[in-house]
């Protein structure tokens, strides 16, 4: 589990204590969580797309 994974299900949980328990700052807590672990996923799918992109022109070059 990656982790931007990790992230998204702890925040998870977090938000579902705070909203069984009533507590507002632990549920926005897991919604702060969960939005970090969207943002590394997104951050990491950029920079894979970035990579092949490199990769593909390296292969063209080599020609």
């Amino acid at each position: 589990m990656g982790d931007s994974a990790m992230d998204k299900a702890k925040g998870k949980a977090k938000e579902m204590v705070g909203k069984a328990t009533g507590n507002d700052r632990k549920a926005a807590e897991g919604k702060t969580d969960r939005a970090k672990g969207k943002a590394k996923g997104a951050a990491d799918d950029m920079r894979e797309r970035a990579e092949g992109v490199r990769d593909s022109l390296r292969d063209r070059d080599d020609r």
